[in-house]
């Protein structure tokens, strides 16, 4: 039996600003959740980002992670998500 992830996927969408990847990097920090991988991209005025996160060592849990992580899109006024790889990987299996 696999072993499960101890990674999450997190996804940022809203309309572009400053200090988007500065303000979700720094709560990873914060957490101590490692930033494995990174994509981001705009499209006119439409930021998207999705990052792939270790939390190993992260001193919070997933469930704590993902409500600061949708605080700070609220505050931001983005939609900011995570989800578990193994979960993110089973949604999105062709």
């Amino acid at each position: 039996m696999q072993e499960k992830s101890n990674r999450v996927i997190v996804t940022v969408i809203g309309m572009d600003k400053v200090g988007i990847i500065a303000n979700v990097s720094g709560l990873l920090a914060e957490a101590n959740a490692n930033i494995v991988d990174i994509s981001q991209t705009t499209l006119r005025e439409f930021f998207t980002m999705i990052m792939m996160v270790d939390m190993d060592k992260a001193t919070v849990s997933f469930d704590e992670l993902k409500r600061r992580l949708n605080a700070k899109g609220d505050a931001m006024g983005l939609k900011i998500d995570a989800q578990h790889e193994d979960i993110f990987k089973f949604m999105h299996r062709v």
